[in-house]
């Protein structure tokens, strides 16, 4: 098969509305948990989760926290500017970003921009007992983004400060409705720790402190990876074939421990949402670079969309000597945490190399998440989703939960 001639089309399935979680459940756990197990097509409750998973395995999770991405300014006529923030460009790294204290520059989408031709739009908050003004000023363009500098004019008051002041959480456009005070608890998963996403891995929010407790009891060994949504994880397929869909970069964070651990449980995982699906098959690819050149920088290492489909069979390389080479490159540079960057797309055609069962929700039609489904199931999702739409279950981000074992 050539993945790219995969005509996005042939991922289409009727969703309708009322189908669409517009709120979680009150209990997270007690969502339902379809299970498909080789072929065979079941429904549970999700707190039963560990009993499904075999003893002694590796559950790898994202714990990426979601920022409050969405900041109104008012202009002096009154128009009211949208800015949403995408990703970190001065200074790029998302730790140093939160901790800036006076100017930063962020790649952002703006709402209404045909009323901020230019000009510097100023918005006065208070922080803590810290009153500010902060000013938003155009630096430039970036295909569809906006260069927007950030500066404020106290100090003592860090950018993290300022967007947990007067952010908006951005909730899944398909949802139609405002952000609530409620998505700030729900919308975020119980072991999200490191900000960056601007939107939540999904699979993680069925998850309670009693879930967890109960996988430590069954003997799973659980890690956690960091990978920050990017809005591009809504983008449509607006081409007919996928070979002309432009994924989004997102970025990563793994630690050495990882790695370690991946090597001990056989470089096999079971992956809770598929941001850490692209995490953890990413690493693989990662260390064909080292490899190939032990040299390598850290920048150098970013996975691109089609990197995996180049790979001849006749020279595969065993998860083990790939995840490796890149744990010794980390050595070498006495590096605890692997920074890198994604762009992968995983779709019908791709050969998973580390992960072995999958957790997640039910995806969007036409969209490069179902893609991957497709691929992890061997092309049977049909049945799946068939099944989710006769048996009532809740579709999308605040929807109900499957373990996938093809």
């Amino acid at each position: 098969m050539n993945t790219k001639e995969i005509q996005i089309s042939d991922y289409n399935y009727p969703l309708p509305d009322e189908r669409i979680a517009k709120y979680p459940l009150a209990r997270r756990d007690q969502s339902k948990l379809l299970v498909y197990d080789k072929g065979a097509v079941s429904d549970d409750v999700f707190c039963n989760l560990p009993g499904y998973l075999p003893q002694g395995a590796l559950m790898v999770f994202n714990n990426t926290r979601v920022i409050q991405a969405r900041m109104h300014f008012r202009k002096p006529t009154g128009a009211l500017i949208e800015i949403f923030l995408l990703e970190p460009a001065q200074p790029a790294d998302y730790e140093q970003m939160f901790q800036t204290r006076e100017c930063c520059q962020w790649l952002c989408l703006v709402g209404n921009l045909k009323k901020w031709k230019e000009g510097t739009l100023v918005r006065e908050l208070q922080v803590r007992d810290e009153q500010l003004s902060l000013r938003a000023t155009r630096k430039g363009e970036s295909g569809t983004s906006h260069l927007v500098e950030f500066a404020w004019d106290n100090t003592s008051v860090s950018f993290a400060e300022i967007i947990d002041a007067v952010g908006e959480l951005p909730i899944p456009p398909y949802l139609n409705r405002d952000t609530e005070e409620s998505d700030k608890t729900t919308y975020q998963t119980v072991y999200s720790k490191i900000k960056g996403s601007v939107a939540a891995p999904t699979a993680g929010l069925h998850f309670t402190p009693e879930v967890l407790g109960a996988l430590d009891a069954h003997g799973i060994d659980r890690e956690e990876v960091t990978l920050h949504v990017g809005a591009g994880t809504f983008k449509p397929v607006k081409s007919a074939d996928i070979g002309h869909h432009e994924m989004h970069t997102e970025y990563i964070a793994v630690h050495r421990r990882t790695l370690e651990k991946l090597l001990a449980h056989d470089c096999q995982a079971v992956a809770v949402g598929t941001t850490s699906v692209r995490t953890l098959e990413s690493l693989y690819y990662m260390g064909l670079k080292v490899l190939r050149n032990r040299d390598i920088s850290e920048d150098d290492l970013h996975v691109s969309q089609w990197e995996p489909y180049r790979e001849a069979k006749s020279e595969e390389v065993p998860s083990e000597h790939s995840l490796r080479a890149l744990l010794d490159w980390m050595d070498r540079r006495q590096l605890t945490v692997l920074h890198s960057s994604t762009q992968i797309i995983i779709a019908p055609g791709y050969d998973y190399k580390i992960v072995r069962m999958l957790v997640t929700n039910f995806h969007q039609p036409q969209s490069t998440l179902l893609l991957l489904v497709s691929a992890f199931v061997h092309g049977d999702w049909h049945r799946i989703y068939d099944y989710a739409l006769s048996h009532d279950f809740r579709f999308l981000s605040y929807g109900d939960s499957s373990l996938l074992i093809p």
